[in-house]
Order: structure tokens, then sequence, then C-alpha cells
């Protein structure tokens, strides 16, 4: 069995995100898509909303599945047997970075290996933090995210707006 693992934040999961889902799911037979709970972060949303929001999104692709992750990667991929690793590029600089961490990842487990999907050019521009900075600012999102997703980000920016004003 093919087993790949397609990592990241997912904070929020954009359309972007779901094209690389739906492109990589048709070509293994279990996509794993990975949500880091990176505790050196502070995320927009908990790791098991972004969780839940993935689930709802994904619900009708039956060859992916979503897990919450946190440490290494390759140790995460080792755990599920997966012997891919999937990762989006949108421009160059994703590339430098995404070449060193693919490289990094094969010295700790040779037995994974790492294939790049080049983003859809309709969302090249498109990331989590360029969603929420929108949001934040009353922009529409819509052409963002998928559309279970616009409200849930709307929302919490609202919390977290009102959390900060209370402190």
């Amino acid at each position: 069995m093919k087993r790949a693992v397609y990592p990241g934040s997912f904070d929020p999961v954009t359309l972007g995100h779901l094209d690389i889902i739906k492109r990589s799911a048709k070509i293994v037979d279990e996509l794993i898509v990975g949500v880091l709970n990176n505790k050196s972060k502070t995320p927009l949303f908990p790791v098991e909303n972004r969780v839940k929001m993935l689930e709802e999104v994904v619900k009708d692709i039956p060859n992916v599945k979503v897990m919450s992750f946190d440490g290494l990667l390759v140790d995460f991929a080792k755990k599920l047997d997966a012997q891919i690793i999937v990762r989006g590029l949108r421009a160059v600089t994703d590339f430098e970075y995404e070449l060193q961490m693919s490289q990094t990842n094969l010295v700790l487990n040779k037995d994974v290996d790492t294939i790049f999907f080049n983003t859809s050019l309709e969302y090249s521009y498109l990331s989590s933090s360029t969603v929420k900075e929108a949001a934040f600012y009353g922009a529409d999102i819509s052409g963002f995210v998928p559309e279970s997703v616009v409200n849930q980000v709307y929302d919490k920016i609202k919390e977290k707006k009102k959390e900060k004003r209370n402190e």
C-alpha cells in the first residue's frame, strides 16, 4: 500500500491546501493529512478544531484521513508506515526551504521520500496567514477557504479581538 503524509498547520485550511489534498490523493492508496500541533506557536485555531475542519472538507475523498501530530514529521511518517511526504510549492522561496527540509528528512529516515506538487496558479498567492489577515480586516475570504470554514474563521477572529480588548 502506498501511504503518504501531507503535513501542515492548516490554520485554517485553504482552497490551496484542498487542491493539493485532492491531487495527491489520486496517486496514493491512502493520504494522511497530518495537522501539526506545534507547541511553540500560537495558532488561531486549536489543533482539535483544525482536524475537525479538515475532516469536514475531505469527507468525500475516501482514501484521505486526518490526524494530528507533534514532534518530527519523519517520526510521524514512520509510525504510520508512510513512504511519501507530500509538500506544496507556491514560489521559488518555498522551494529553497522545502528542498532543505526534504533533504534533512531523507537523512533522518531514508525510507521516506518527498513529492512536491506545484500549487495551481489560482492559489499560488494563497496562505493561511493571508486568509487570517484578510479576515482580521473584514475582507471577503470566501474565495480563499472552503465554504464550511468561512464563518469559523470570522468567528474566531472576532473572539480573539474581544479577548484583546478585555486584557
